[in-house]
């Protein structure tokens, strides 16, 4: 890192420069080469739990610095397992963590918007960096974050960990290879039910624990209107806002796109992409889809994306009025998308044409042949952050499972499934059925969704679907190109709030 790249950083982060002393071999020594290698652990009310239980078992690692804007979290997280509280130093802001020179490596769990600027300010202090899914809020700045592992010579980690499984890379590998034929398509699905949050009256008190200016960071200072009384006014409902999350086809979906993808072997952004969904069966504050079909058109198959939230019982808030919810028969329209997919809920589905491959959960597939018989099994683990530590010593980028060029673009695939959502217009469920009208595996898609959602009741007058903008890619760039382009470029990035900007890197 150059002496105008400390200087910039130490402004950008309004930190005093004379309280703060740097040696260049600090800055420039390659991290855990010779000794432990120094952890430090962003965003702790969510995965960054599971990123303490990962790193605390790995030999040669110390986690010796936690950071989280909440300081109850903080507290909290002083307590868990593979911590030790008498010598692990806190940190309420990212920035004064970055300028610690004790902290080889950092891991990222923060909310969506502050994933790839706190990664770029990790890579510019010279920290490697393992950054939860997606790696990005939108499509421009994922682009930034990538192009900043070369600028910085860093190590960076996506949080796309099914990638690490033995057996799906046997899995990948053997369906390339023809084993099953050509490929007719590569669907993900999320069917993973969320309640209502609810409708608030006005804005909700942010906890004295909170540094709300740090949490907010990229994103605008916006009143609070979660009131969960399990998560808070802040915490984990912010999935469901667009200035900080990116619904569940950020949240879960991005695993199973990014799998799906993997195996069509694309390593670009799709032809076209465009979605049909909506927030559909309740009326509550939050504003991403709960319900959705994304069709990405690649030229090897398409990839399609299923995402149902809508609770499978007489779940709070539902269609209103929960009386109206029938459970039997919503099972029942679960029940039988599953048989068909062999038991997939949350996983990813390859059809080919001697087959399929169902992947029912992260470390597992099972191949079946036409008549559904299993012919072949693959098992594996989680082996992600083993990986990052591994290579964090070895310098050796090309030996990770979840290098930063695939991770953003299957956060990408997210991105644009959503903006297509955005730009879209809402439309009733006969139109839908017309507009689908051509094209069998979307209208089958389709067509499932609005038979789970007349299973569940919902008034299609009260909560219509939204037609999707049909977006197109630019050819070997990542913009639109179009009719609909002048409405969907402007959200392949957002406003930034000073200080909080995501530099242009690529």
């Amino acid at each position: 890192m150059t002496n105008f790249n400390r200087r910039t950083f130490l402004k950008t982060s309004a930190l005093a420069a004379g309280t703060l002393a740097f040696s260049a071999r600090s800055w420039a020594q390659v991290a855990g080469a010779n000794g432990d290698v120094r952890v430090a652990v962003i965003g702790l009310n969510g995965r960054g739990k599971s990123h303490v239980s990962s790193l605390a078992a790995i030999k040669g690692v110390r986690i010796v610095a936690l950071c989280d804007p909440d300081t109850a979290v903080l507290a909290k997280a002083k307590k868990l397992e593979g911590i030790d509280a008498s010598s692990v130093k806190t940190y309420t802001d990212l920035r004064e963590l970055f300028a610690d020179k004790d902290v080889d490596a950092v891991t990222v769990a923060t909310p969506n918007h502050w994933h790839s600027l706190a990664g770029i300010w990790a890579c510019q202090a010279g920290k490697d960096v393992y950054v939860e899914k997606p790696i990005s809020h939108n499509i421009w700045e994922g682009r930034q974050f990538a192009a900043a592992a070369k600028k910085y010579n860093r190590i960076i980690q996506a949080g796309t960990q099914i990638r690490s499984g033995e057996g799906m890379q046997e899995a990948v590998a053997w369906v390339r290879a023809g084993n099953l034929g050509k490929i007719i398509c590569s669907r993900g699905l999320c069917y993973k039910r969320r309640d209502s949050i609810g409708k608030t009256v006005g804005p909700q008190p942010i906890p004295a624990t909170i540094n709300y200016d740090v949490w907010s960071g990229p994103a605008p200072v916006l009143p609070s209107r979660r009131n969960s009384k399990k998560n808070g006014s802040v915490h984990y409902e912010w999935h469901w806002f667009w200035p900080y999350g990116n619904g569940d086809v950020g949240n879960q979906g991005i695993h199973q796109m990014d799998v799906a993808r993997w195996f069509l072997g694309e390593p670009g952004l799709p032809r076209h992409t465009f979605s049909i969904g909506g927030r559909v069966g309740y009326d509550d504050d939050g504003e991403t889809p709960n319900t959705q079909v994304i069709v990405h058109d690649y030229k090897t198959a398409p990839l399609i994306f299923e995402v149902r939230g809508l609770p499978s019982g007489a779940g709070k808030g539902a269609d209103v009025d929960t009386a109206n919810m029938n459970s039997a028969d919503a099972a029942d329209a679960q029940a039988a998308t599953m048989d068909k997919y062999h038991g997939a809920s949350i996983g990813i589905v390859v059809e080919c044409e001697g087959g399929m491959v169902v992947v029912p959960n992260y470390w597992s597939a099972t191949a079946h042949d036409r008549d559904g018989k299993v012919i072949k099994e693959f098992k594996g683990h989680d082996r992600h952050m083993q990986n990052y530590i591994d290579v964090i010593r070895s310098r050796k980028a090309a030996d990770q499972y979840g290098p930063i060029d695939e991770g953003h673009v299957s956060s990408a695939l997210c991105h644009l499934g959503n903006i297509s959502h955005q730009v879209g217009r809402t439309m009733s469920a006969g139109e839908l059925a017309e507009r689908t009208q051509g094209n069998n595996l979307t209208a089958e898609a389709t067509g499932r969704m609005v038979e789970h959602l007349k299973a569940h009741r919902v008034d299609f007058t009260k909560t219509p679907l939204t037609l999707g903008a049909t977006l197109t890619l630019a050819d070997g760039k990542e913009q639109f190109t179009g009719e609909f382009s002048a409405a969907a470029n402007p959200l392949l990035t957002r406003q930034y709030r000073a200080p909080f900007v995501v530099p242009a890197l690529a």
